[in-house]
């Protein structure tokens, strides 16, 4: 097989899928930088509190990328056999699980947002700051879980720019009213981190009514409308459950791993955490495009499947691991040139700065591998419904690999810097080895049974 196809509809689809996708990734980064400035201009508390508040409600948001990303296997794989019927069942059974969900979430935040708070920290301020937080966004576990897994589904069937729009107002609105709220302009009570929360929760509501309007009201590659929510969707939720529970256990496990990474780092000493949290900023903006082809990757790979164009999917799939080492050389490339200039933007100390120099040196290497392992990972074997196979391989890199060799490189040996985050990273490098050879093998394309 040619590593590259010759086809240009398949680029210009791709760049329609992926665009508007890695847009709103950006608008996303932006807005989590928004709100750090705002919050840090009150001092350390609020800060801290509104930030380990967010890493609990983060835990939902997994969930909830966990539930879509599952689901849109199954839409846009449907999608692709023009079985309407079966597309708006997916979306059904989606949405009652989130339903369950959310309001386990709400349930817990409202009786017990101390003890939530307590998991993450001992000191009395940092708590009071974050319960206040937490308490007000409730709302938000329905309103940001729906739009967030409606917007995939959108994305699956082509309609990337709805959920970039109303990321876009969401930006400004929450920009605007956290002024207004967290510092008490235009009139508003100064309300300090709860103004923070407010105006979340206030984007989160236009952000809901945009997608969630368009969803139910105008989009017709669904057709999803009000009086469907109460199909009889039996038939289809052993499939439902086959396919979409790994990736949602998959995803949550990554998140959880990706904290124990953080108490890792914790660990080998708060010169380390402020050295990685300059990286975690470039590796966030440097993997905006990538993605972007994730999620374009699974939905293009998952409607060619569903037309029955199984050697065509085979080779858009090498293609799109091409472009994920051509993506990630190319931040390798501009990371490394850029490391000096961005470490040099943090007044830290010399120490820190040069540790910081050497986590962007691993991170550059790093990337190269990670685009090639997510647009595999993420895309093109999740959109061919090979989701056990990925689970399986997740928990074991991350839970097995990576944690275990970057504590003992970074707690026990001592290793510089550099070496550690690599071995907090290897499982981006196996995870790529093994999935290259999963994609060659053909056994990723799994037959979605459905009545």
């Amino acid at each position: 097989m040619r590593i590259f196809v010759r086809d240009k509809k398949f680029y210009t689809t791709l760049v329609a899928f992926a665009l508007p996708i890695a847009l709103q990734q950006l608008i996303t980064v932006g807005v989590n930088m928004a709100d750090n400035i705002m919050l840090g201009q009150l001092g350390e508390a609020p800060m801290s509190g509104a930030t380990l508040a967010n890493n609990f409600i983060t835990i939902f948001q997994i969930m909830c990328m966990g539930l879509g990303m599952g689901a849109s296997v199954l839409v846009s794989r449907f999608f692709g056999m023009k079985d309407t019927l079966s597309m708006k069942k997916s979306v059904n059974i989606m949405f009652r699980i989130l339903l369950a969900v959310a309001t386990c979430f709400s349930i817990a935040t409202g009786f017990a947002p101390e003890p939530i708070m307590k998991m993450f920290t001992s000191e009395a301020e940092v708590i009071r700051q974050g319960t206040g937080y937490l308490l007000i966004s409730i709302p938000c576990y329905y309103l940001n879980g729906f739009a967030l897994t409606s917007s995939l589904m959108l994305r699956c069937v082509g309609k990337a720019t709805i959920p970039l729009l109303s990321s876009c107002m969401s930006f400004f609105i929450n920009i605007f009213f956290n002024w207004v709220f967290i510092f008490g302009k235009l009139g508003a009570p100064e309300m300090g981190v709860n103004g923070a929360a407010l105006g979340t929760l206030l984007a989160r509501v236009v952000e809901f009514s945009v997608v969630m309007g368009f969803m139910l009201f105008k989009d017709e590659k669904i057709g999803l409308r009000i009086s469907d929510l109460t199909l009889p969707v039996r038939d289809l939720l052993p499939e439902y459950i086959k396919i979409s529970i790994p990736v949602l256990i998959s995803d949550t496990l990554l998140g959880l791993g990706n904290s124990a990474v953080a108490v890792v780092m914790g660990h080998i000493g708060a010169s380390f955490v402020a050295a990685n949290s300059i990286t975690t900023v470039v590796m966030s903006l440097a993997t905006v495009v990538i993605q972007g082809i994730c999620q374009a990757s699974c939905s293009i790979t998952g409607i060619t499947l569903g037309r029955g164009e199984i050697e065509k999917a085979k080779q858009q799939g090498y293609t799109f691991a091409a472009l994920g080492f051509l993506i990630g050389g190319f931040g390798c490339l501009l990371i490394l040139a850029l490391s000096n200039l961005i470490v040099g933007l943090y007044k830290i100390e010399p120490e820190t700065a040069e540790l910081a120099r050497d986590l962007m040196h691993a991170v550059a290497l790093v990337i190269w591998f990670q685009a090639a392992n997510s647009i595999l990972t993420k895309g093109t074997l999740r959109g061919g419904g090979d989701t056990k196979f990925l689970m399986v391989a997740d928990i074991i890199f991350l839970w097995v690999c990576s944690i275990p060799l970057g504590a003992l490189a970074g707690l026990v040996f001592k290793w510089p810097g550099f070496y550690v985050y690599l071995m907090l990273r290897i499982d981006q490098f196996l995870k790529c080895i093994v999935c290259i050879f999963r994609l060659r093998s053909g056994k990723w394309i799994k037959k979605i049974n459905h009545k």
